[in-house]
């Protein structure tokens, strides 16, 4: 792929928070979001409190404009979602008003493209955090002369633990709706999860998974092997997208215990392509 010519991206935004959202979470919305992402942990699926991968929902409304100010406007449809990474403090519950605001941290120059690295916060009202989180986007063939400020934080999987077999493996497969059900439940319209023509537009094969539906796929696989009695253990939730996932595909996800509660895990699916890479969770000691 050709890469486009120096593009001023805007350092001067980094470190500069945004204006507070506010969220209301309602146990209808955590059922929803639950049965839109095949989540039947009992907890998620009867809207006690959200799934881990919920918490982009109330935050979302800061980190897309945030994201936005950096880069510039004619390379955004350029930017693909290329890394998460959740950090859990407490529980979303319904009934909580959630308070979320943003920052860009940083522009970094890539062999093939540029990171922007933009940070979340979500509190309750009373002030109290909930979830930090970290979203990346990587914008393909963009260059820049002016990095700034950090990448995202570390989570590289240890080429080293392929020497030895996987602690767990777990099959999961994607429904034909998925996406129209993930697309209604997140707040996420983006056509190339809904509309086939529009996908293959873009050169895409189809329509195709969210990248966070995947992640959340992908949690609830940790969670099953790691905390299955206990889901609010779960303390740190990243990844890097690799690959699309299709409707009706089944996915693979290889988990490795490493020590200390954190579990190194990669996602494949039936197609044979590495989906989720740099997979890691963190999980609280009973």
């Amino acid at each position: 792929m050709s890469t486009t010519e120096t593009q001023r991206f805007k350092t001067e935004r980094l470190g500069q928070w945004s204006d507070p959202d506010t969220f209301e979470v309602t146990k209808e919305r955590i059922v929803a979001y639950a049965k839109a992402t095949n989540d039947e942990i009992e907890p998620h699926a009867n809207g006690t409190y959200a799934p881990p991968v919920f918490a982009i929902v109330p935050a979302f409304a800061v980190l897309a404009p945030t994201m936005g100010e950096v880069i510039p406007p004619e390379l955004i449809m350029m930017g693909v979602h290329g890394e998460q990474d959740f950090r859990f403090h407490r529980p979303i519950e319904p009934g909580m008003t959630l308070v979320s605001r943003a920052v860009a941290l940083g522009v970094q120059a890539r062999s093939s493209g540029v990171t922007v690295v933009v940070k979340g916060e979500t509190k309750t009202d009373a002030g109290d955090l909930l979830v930090e989180q970290y979203m990346t986007s990587f914008v393909r063939g963009a260059q820049t002369d002016e990095p700034a400020g950090e990448g995202p934080p570390a989570h590289a999987f240890d080429e080293a633990l392929r020497e030895r077999d996987p602690d767990a493996e777990v099959e999961q497969r994607f429904d034909a709706d998925q996406t129209f059900r993930y697309s209604e439940a997140s707040g996420d319209p983006v056509p190339i999860h809904l509309d086939d023509e529009v996908a293959r537009a873009v050169g895409l094969p189809g329509i195709i998974i969210h990248g966070l539906c995947t992640m959340a796929f992908t949690s609830r696989a940790v969670i099953g092997h790691a905390c299955p009695e206990d889901p609010t253990r779960l303390k740190r939730l990243a990844v890097r997208f690799s690959k699309p996932c299709l409707p009706e595909q089944t996915i693979t996800t290889r988990i490795y215990g490493t020590g200390g509660g954190t579990y190194a895990f990669e996602t494949t699916s039936d197609a044979g392509a590495v989906v989720i890479k740099d997979g890691l969770a963190e999980i609280e000691e009973a």
